[in-house]
């Protein structure tokens, strides 16, 4: 998905001091706007932290390399000091290089990584306690036999294969646990699990329609759902981008979301998080990358998209659909229950009146023309499901 850059409107200035807007990744501009911090973007820009963390471990490298130089100072190996300090600083750089590869590898992976090669090194110890490598003293014993320095070629032998044992079955280890999900782990370690998933319960990725639906303020007041929200940094962009569209309603749609945002991270109660993400991919949608960052984050992905939570359920996602929980909520109109609402207007037929309950549903009620504009308890005597949601049919109770 690629971004427009965007301006958002000095109205919002007007309700904060743009602590929050600083917060998402935007930055005060003249004339009262925000745009883009350009220290935070989608590619992850180092943060200046990490920046410092690596001209230190740099400045430490060197220091150790002048040290080993001296060390060496009249002996037959002498170093000089400028070549400490070079070898220094070449081990310091060969391991940033390293570490900028692993910039989308999060601390989650590095505990999954460590966990796994853990498993792989305790199975390759195992393997050695048995003593293969005498498998092969075995196999090559006569041809070993007639060969000088013989026991110094088997314990080469034997050194080469435990080295390998323990690389192979290591780097399986790690590589199978970051294949793997949270319920493999969970059958390793239940217990681990389960404490975990109580006291703070299984993160929650918000999509774009879940940031913008007003009802989930509620819902996390509620304390009907639990575990950190996380918004990813695509899902912000795509926000910022529809604060800038020239449609009016698209405009609102995405200061509504950013303004949730906003009070979600000012509630003492709501853990909110964003997530940096990967650059996309040409063949990446909008949808693909955020059912990829839940799933990568092991989290619950919450959403007012029908056809997105369809495709994610698909994909074996633990899926949050708020529509499914309006409709959960709905209160069940059965034949000839009573019920009290305030008639608006005529309906189609001449007799007829119509009002709504506060979730929407509509009311038709028969020969209450008269009523119109008033409070009224009436009696529900059908009901009918269309398209656009539940219809019902009521009469006015008598004792009305």
């Amino acid at each position: 998905m690629k971004t427009r850059p965007s301006v958002l409107s000095p109205a919002r200035l007007a309700r904060g001091n743009g602590d929050s807007a600083r917060a998402y990744g935007f930055v005060l501009l003249p004339g009262g706007k925000i745009g883009k911090n350009p220290r935070v973007s989608t590619a992850m820009a180092s943060p200046p932290s990490v920046n410092v963390a690596r001209l230190t471990y740099q400045l430490i490298c060197a220091s150790a390399g002048v040290a080993i130089a001296l060390s060496t100072k009249g002996t037959q190996y002498e170093v000089s000091g400028f070549m400490g300090i070079l070898f220094g600083l070449g081990v310091a750089t060969l391991f940033i290089w390293m570490e900028t590869l692993m910039k989308g590898f999060t601390l989650r992976g590095f505990s999954t990584a460590t966990f796994g090669l853990a498993v792989g090194l305790l199975c390759a110890w195992l393997l050695t306690r048995v003593e293969v490598s005498k498998l092969l003293e075995l196999a090559f014993r006569e041809k070993l036999e007639s060969t000088e320095n013989s026991e110094v070629l088997v314990n080469a032998l034997r050194l080469a294969l435990d080295v390998t044992l323990f690389a192979s079955l290591g780097f399986l280890g790690a590589v199978l646990s970051l294949r793997g999900n949270r319920d493999d782990f969970a059958f390793i370690i239940p217990y681990v699990r389960f404490r975990q998933d109580a006291s703070s319960g299984q993160p929650v990725a918000m999509d774009l329609e879940a940031v913008i639906d007003g009802r989930v303020m509620g819902i996390l007041h509620s304390g009907f759902l639990h575990g950190r929200l996380i918004v990813p940094r695509f899902v912000l962009d795509e926000l910022q981008a529809m604060t800038a569209s020239a449609a009016i309603a698209t405009r609102q749609r995405g200061q509504r979301g950013l303004d949730g945002l906003e009070r979600m991270q000012k509630a003492t109660d709501i853990q909110i998080s964003i997530h940096d993400t990967p650059p996309a991919h040409d063949t990446d949608t909008f949808n693909a990358r955020l059912i990829e960052t839940a799933r990568m984050l092991g989290a619950r992905l919450l959403t007012a998209d029908d056809n997105l939570a369809k495709i994610a359920k698909l994909q074996g996602l633990d899926v949050l659909n708020i529509n499914e929980l309006d409709e959960a909520l709905k209160p069940a109109l059965a034949v000839g229950q009573r019920v009290r609402i305030a008639l608006m207007r005529s309906g189609k037929e001449d007799h007829q009146a119509v009002g709504y309950l506060p979730d929407g549903t509509m009311i038709v009620v028969n020969h209450a023309a008269a009523k119109i504009g008033s409070t009224v308890e009436v009696i529900v005597v059908s009901t009918l499901h269309t398209a656009s949601g539940l219809m019902v049919f009521a009469e006015l109770y008598p004792a009305g």
